[in-house]
């Protein structure tokens, strides 16, 4: 059995901490956009996938157009293409090789 002293002060410790406990709030604020209002959003405008300049609407589509025509990948510099090559080789040996490389 619990001697009454110590239960005195363990239940006014357990009131004081259930009275000073806020209701919790689940639901986000009100000003934040739920996802389904942002996925429907229309764009209006966009950035180039070249450079990052602004564009509008209208160009943003005629330069995917103008890009999607395109039949073969734009040509990079053969020490740009080695380049790649031998990082990719790299990634492979790091995955079969207990030692990494630097």
């Amino acid at each position: 059995m619990v001697p009454f002293r110590l239960l005195f002060p363990t239940a006014i410790a357990l009131f004081s901490l259930l009275a000073s406990l806020k209701p919790a709030s689940a639901l986000p604020p009100p000003e934040d956009l739920p996802e389904e209002v942002l996925r429907v959003e229309i764009l209006t405008e966009a950035r180039s996938p070249l450079n990052g300049e602004p564009l509008s609407a209208a160009e943003y589509a005629q330069l995917r157009a103008r890009l999607a025509e395109r039949g073969f990948p734009p040509e990079i510099a053969p020490n740009i293409r080695q380049l790649i090559f031998m990082l990719e080789l790299r990634r492979l040996i790091n995955t079969v090789s207990p030692i990494p490389l630097l």
